[in-house]
């Protein structure tokens, strides 16, 4: 005698007996919890959370309809406040279709998409940035402006190639930029101004990120490497707009955001000029509405993750493997279990974001020299690789990387340094099947 139980979508048999039971279906894990979503297309990233209750829906929307919104100089009736100097004009314009931008910057089609941020070394303890601005740029460079207005430079992006070679003697060629910034009036740069690019990182599963405990967090620090495997993660200190006092990062490509209301703000008001409440001007007003900048935060936090792809593929399962042998999820951390959260989406959900939201050094090739909070100018947090594989997908010639450089995944690993390097030299010394299906696991991500 059979009895069938039925467990969510999964059909379970127990056998009589004397009879085998069948072998129970595999569940591949599923990257973002309940809020995966099956979808990758170039729309895998735009996607609401798949368990988002029908409550949220209009606030999403509003949210999805003021990432799209494009700005305009001041007074109109519609999404007035841009500039008067800017790098962008809406949110979409940097994180098109939600994902990363392209290294472009200067008077193309695109605008500017890589940032420039700047600031002299200086740092002192009040300021709530932990750097001094540049006179005449501030901490960042908008090179675009409305009409009637002068953007203090001008940007120009170039590039540098280099070439190398893995064991087996196949060769690759990388590429590093340079930026000339050009004063508007003239003038002669600051000789120790302290220069960092910035490209636009992928929005979604944002929500899921800040709902990781605190404490989950802190114990996967390790800033004096006390268990000898040469990884030495640790977290940011960041000033917190809101509270005004310094809090752990968790956003940004140097973890210099502690949550997704300041990161947005700071958006807003860095790459279009634009006040919100959290960054008024100086009499205290602001061009931003409290709700369309709640609506913008709630899209961010409410985004699904696209589901992986290819898991029983056994190429895919040999290039998992060697990622973990050569140290890689010693820094992208497979899996984490969010906490509480306002929304029971985001709470409680075993996620794979591929992260430990944590500073490393990623050695000399990759630094960019300047301070931010109490990262070093070698440290950047550790990128999550959910939806990796999408990227060209979503956006065809976007960047990897925090300022672009790579073109490719492949050149993305070749870069790294510093904490990564034995995993860099493991990943070079391996066989041409071998970084293949490394790539191809990559890709499934």
């Amino acid at each position: 005698m059979r009895r069938a139980v039925m467990m969510g979508a999964l059909l379970l048999w127990t056998a009589g007996c004397g009879e085998e039971a069948p072998q129970v279906p595999f569940a591949p894990p599923r990257a973002g919890g309940a809020t995966t979503v099956d979808n990758r297309t170039s729309l895998a990233f735009a996607q609401p959370a798949a368990n988002l209750r029908p409550e949220y829906d209009r606030l999403h929307r509003d949210g999805d309809a003021a990432f799209e919104a494009i700005f305009v100089p001041a007074p109109s009736r519609v999404n007035p406040g841009l500039g008067p100097t800017y790098n962008n004009v809406s949110c979409n314009g940097c994180h098109l279709r939600n994902g990363r931008g392209m290294p472009v910057m200067g008077p193309t089609a695109q605008r500017t998409q890589l940032l420039v941020r700047v600031s002299l070394p200086e740092g002192v303890p009040e300021h709530p940035y932990g750097a001094v601005p540049v006179p005449g740029l501030g901490l960042q460079v908008r090179d675009q402006a409305v009409y009637g207005a002068m953007p203090p430079a001008a940007l120009t992006l170039s590039w540098v190639e280099s070439t190398g070679q893995y064991a087996d003697g196949t060769p690759y060629s990388l590429r590093s930029p340079r930026v000339n910034i050009a004063p508007s009036d003239g003038s002669a740069l600051p000789a120790n101004m302290l220069m960092s690019l910035r490209l636009p990182p992928p929005v979604f599963g944002l929500g899921l990120l800040e709902a990781l405990p605190l404490e989950t967090l802190r114990a996967l620090e390790d800033p004096d490497d006390r268990d000898g495997d040469g990884i030495s993660g640790r977290m940011n200190e960041v000033w917190d707009a809101a509270l005004h006092t310094l809090v752990p990062g968790r956003f940004g490509w140097k973890a210099n955001s502690p949550h997704l209301l300041q990161q947005s703000a700071e958006a807003y008001f860095n790459d279009m000029g634009i006040s919100s409440p959290l960054f008024p001007e100086p009499d205290g007003t602001h061009e931003l509405t409290p709700e369309l900048l709640e609506a913008a935060v709630f899209y961010s936090q409410s985004l699904g993750v696209p589901a992986r792809t290819a898991l029983e593929d056994p190429v895919v399962q040999r290039g998992e493997k060697l990622f973990r042998s050569l140290g890689c999820e010693s820094c992208h951390r497979e899996t984490l279990e969010t906490g509480a959260s306002a929304y029971e989406e985001l709470a409680f959900q075993s996620i794979h974001p591929y992260t430990d939201m944590l500073l490393h050094d990623m050695g000399p090739e990759l630094a960019d020299g300047r301070p931010d909070g109490a990262a070093t100018g070698t440290e950047w947090r550790t990128p999550a690789l959910w939806g990796l594989g999408l990227t060209h997908t979503v956006l065809p010639y976007s960047g990897f990387l925090h300022d672009g450089r790579a073109r490719t995944i492949e050149e993305a690993v070749l870069w790294h340094g510093g904490e990564a390097l034995a995993a860099r030299d493991g990943f070079r010394a391996l066989s041409s099947d071998d970084r293949a299906a490394l790539m191809k696991f990559l890709g499934s991500l």
